[in-house]
């Protein structure tokens, strides 16, 4: 999955497509939106995080409130399954100058070298996605540098209410800047729901730039907040080197999510997944082991728990053993961070093998190396 791929000549079109360092010509990991390990709804989105469908981060600045879900609503004949959706519950008719929302995906520049940013050979980008909401009118997408601070924007329009619309988009390359080869986020896609003035009272960008705030959205840009009737929704989301969409690169299952799992993976309770065993070095109160990823995470992950110590169970020789603290990681690691589990009565004192499980549908383990 990770050699390094030469182009290639298109058999449908005849022309070169660019493939990058994952043998995928999609820049976005998750275009399909077929993977929301997070949950498939969250009410009440007000501020910036992942949410529901993974690599899609949303951010609002005072901008309404909204419930985000991964939705079977879906251009028809395409095979898309699921699409993310944005539906505004508390309206913003008025934002103030700061306010803004939008959904973006980022990327880490190791991935990107084979744009040749920065260089007199710099390859454009063309983006490719659907797109429905009955707030028609003009949108605002960009591509925004981290490493350099630099930005270009393009619009599009959404023309039928309600309908399920193709757009296509060419962003041209740039010769000024190069990317950084790490695994930090170097490139970000937005997609714009709405802003203030902040954001929209300049000349948009259309070209690349030093990034302007002003700039960076059309004056002209749609409030997708100021009517709880509104909503948004998205999927078949392609960014590709090259001048021409091609046809959406449907990856298989297994493949995207693991994919998605180098930066977040869920540990839940069902089918396959209750029960991990793993060889604890008990000392006093607390056992210690190795939990395996699935997958080798961006960086070291950070460990989120939900429910309570009483949901997080071990069992050691048949008997329970009566977790007083949730799990935690007490050295992190890209795939094989070391956790501890904390017990209240008795310090124990004898080494052995632990059974660790999740005792309740609504806990879980989350690993986060997010860009």
């Amino acid at each position: 999955m990770s050699e390094l791929k030469v182009d290639k000549v298109s058999p449908r079109t005849g022309n070169y497509v660019a493939l990058n360092t994952v043998g995928s010509k999609n820049i976005v990991i998750n275009g399909d939106i077929s993977i929301a390990q997070r949950s498939t709804s969250t009410a009440s989105v007000t501020g910036d995080g992942y949410h529901t469908v993974d690599r899609f981060d949303t951010s609002i600045i005072t901008m309404g409130a909204f419930t985000q879900s991964q939705d079977t609503d879906v251009p028809t004949g395409q095979g898309f399954a699921k699409s993310l959706k944005m539906d505004c519950t508390t309206a913003d008719a008025a934002p103030a100058a700061g306010d803004r929302i939008f959904i973006r995906t980022m990327f880490e520049g190791q991935n990107l070298q084979y744009l040749k940013k920065g260089t007199s050979s710099a390859e454009s980008l063309t983006l490719s996605f659907w797109v429905k909401s009955n707030k028609t009118g003009t949108y605002t997408t960009e591509l925004y540098d981290n490493d350099n601070t630099r930005q270009i924007s393009k619009t599009y329009t959404i023309d039928s209410a309600s309908t399920w619309e193709k757009k296509t988009i060419t962003f041209a390359g740039d010769t000024t800047g190069a990317l950084d080869n790490d695994n930090a986020a170097s490139l970000q896609l937005v997609f714009w729901l709405g802003a203030g003035t902040n954001y929209t009272s300049g000349t948009l960008s259309t070209t690349w730039t030093s990034s302007t705030t002003a700039n960076r959205v059309s004056s002209s840009q749609v409030n997708i907040a100021d009517n709880t009737s509104n909503e948004w929704f998205i999927t078949g989301v392609q960014l590709e080197a090259g001048t021409t969409a091609s046809d959406f690169e449907f990856l298989p299952y297994d493949v995207n999510l693991e994919r998605c799992q180098r930066y977040f993976y869920k540990w839940v309770s069902g089918a396959g997944q209750t029960y991990s065993n793993l060889a604890h070095n008990i000392v006093n109160d607390k056992s210690y082991g190795v939990f395996v990823l699935p997958v080798l995470m961006r960086a070291n992950p950070t460990l989120t728990t939900n429910g309570t110590a009483s949901h997080y169970g071990s069992w050691q020789g048949g008997s329970q053993l009566t977790c007083s603290v949730v799990p935690a990681i007490d050295l992190s690691h890209p795939q094989t961070p070391f956790l501890f589990w904390t017990y209240s009565g008795t310090p124990l004192t004898v080494a052995g093998t632990t059974m660790c499980r999740i005792t309740d549908t609504s806990a879980f383990l989350s690993f986060n190396a997010e860009l």
